[in-house]
């Protein structure tokens, strides 16, 4: 007999499953999440190192010459040695300037000096101009023939402080509001405020040295 020959049915193709959707297979988010870190302010603000230690230099700086101002209202104007008495404002006003120099001290002292003025001690609208002319005078006559050392600093800035005192005694006696016989008494009060430069500038270098600053000259 003829070997019949099997046919072989075609195979039938199987249907690929349905896929699932992807959603079912991811994991679910954490229903709690971790706190944000708080960043400081300082960097929220991009503040580098050097420029929060010059901002806390020139705070400490004004502080100190809000102090004294409060000081000489307060207290020595009322105090008198000799007939005279101090006159801190511009005394630290100027040892300020000639410690920075004619770089930052030029813009300190004019600065200064308006808010001297409008704070209601200086003698008048003339005192801005005075100490932002002697200030910088005094910055670039020290820097021009001296070192910068404690004594050439106190000496050029007392020298500018006794001709701010001579010249404010000169203003009042040409606009009537003093006479010569007073001439004393503001020399007085240069000589006296000269000396109280000395402690002074010990502390206005420290404070200047904050952030291990150094002048450049």
């Amino acid at each position: 007999m003829a070997q019949r020959k099997q046919t072989r049915s075609p195979r039938r193709t199987r249907k690929a499953p349905p896929k699932k959707r992807l959603s079912l297979f991811r994991p679910k988010q954490a229903e709690f999440r971790p706190d944000r870190q708080k960043k400081e302010w300082s960097k929220q603000l991009h503040i580098t190192h050097v420029q929060r230690d010059t901002f806390l230099k020139w705070g400490c700086l004004i502080l100190l010459c809000i102090l004294l101002s409060v000081i000489q209202d307060v207290m020595m104007s009322r105090a008198t040695i000799f007939g005279t008495t101090t006159d801190l404002m511009p005394a630290v006003i100027l040892l300020i300037t000639v410690t920075e120099g004619i770089s930052n001290g030029s813009l300190f002292v004019l600065i200064a000096s308006l808010l001297y003025y409008f704070s209601g001690s200086a003698p008048g609208p003339y005192a801005v101009a005075t100490l932002t002319v002697l200030g910088i005078g005094a910055c670039m006559f020290r820097q021009l023939y001296w070192h910068r050392n404690r004594g050439s600093i106190v000496l050029c800035a007392g020298i500018a402080l006794m001709i701010y005192e001579v010249s404010t005694c000169c203003i009042g006696i040409f606009t009537g509001l003093t006479y010569w016989g007073r001439i004393s008494v503001f020399v007085g009060s240069g000589l006296l405020s000269w000396l109280l430069m000395i402690p002074l500038y010990n502390l206005i270098n420290a404070i200047g040295t904050i952030g291990g600053n150094t002048w450049k000259e």
